[in-house]
């Protein structure tokens, strides 16, 4: 006996989402006014994560123009990541003290070789790039091999780990020349949202393609992780 296939046609949204879409303006604000609209949506009661994506105008097919780099925010992003950091034995006890999880050379590569897999950010000092090189298909298609343009490849290591411990970010566009990146959690004051959404504006203003034309920065947007977003006027 056939049954009716399950349909999600005339479905209601939550009372929440109802209550934001209608909050919803199409006009584009001030920071500080875009940060204030977010909070007058109803939230849920978790810290919500407070998301930026910026539409460029670059073509993602020219290799010229792929928008690639790290930032670490002045307020931080309310995140933490695990980081390991491949240096010389001199300077794996301060690494740690950074913030590392685990540093050092080949005995590292060693380790990961055999499995181990617990860390979410990898950085190394030139001269060990040499020695990471062995796990280049292990850490290649999980993107985390330490790599210059990404910042995870740096002479002062120790700084690094601090950074990114602390919530430095990457970022790439996608293949519609978009930007995503994190600003901060909505318990953060606003002008820790507003200070952060601006130090983010400004390092992608900074790193314009010169062979892109016409406006770099088309639209800027801003949520939280579950709210509809605001559109920011830069």
């Amino acid at each position: 006996m056939a049954t009716t296939p399950k349909t999600t046609v005339g479905k209601s949204f939550s009372k929440r989402r109802q209550a934001n879409l209608a909050a919803i303006s199409k006009d584009a604000v001030a920071p500080a006014a875009a940060i204030a609209a977010l909070r007058k949506f109803k939230s849920p009661k978790f810290d919500q994560t407070v998301n930026v994506v910026l539409h460029l105008g670059i073509d993602p097919k020219q290799a010229d123009q792929i928008i690639r780099g790290s930032i670490g925010l002045p307020h931080g992003t309310g995140k933490t990541a695990r980081v390991i950091c491949f240096c010389i034995s001199d300077k794996t006890a301060a690494a740690k003290a950074a913030g590392a999880v685990e540093a050092g050379a080949e005995d590292l590569v060693a380790k990961i070789e055999a499995g181990w897999m617990d860390f979410d950010v990898a950085v190394a000092s030139p001269d060990m790039m040499r020695v990471v090189s062995k796990l280049g298909k292990v850490l290649g298609p999980k993107g985390l091999m330490p790599s210059p343009k990404a910042g995870t490849v740096a002479a002062d290591v120790v700084t690094a780990v601090k950074e990114y411990s602390n919530g430095k970010q990457e970022y790439r566009n996608d293949d519609g020349g978009n930007i995503h990146g994190v600003i901060g959690k909505f318990s953060f004051a606003d002008t820790s949202l507003v200070e952060n959404l601006l130090a983010f504006i400004a390092n992608i203003n900074k790193i314009k393609p010169s062979s892109a034309k016409g406006t770099y920065i088309k639209k800027c947007a801003i949520s939280a992780c579950m709210s509809p977003s605001v559109q920011v006027a830069v």
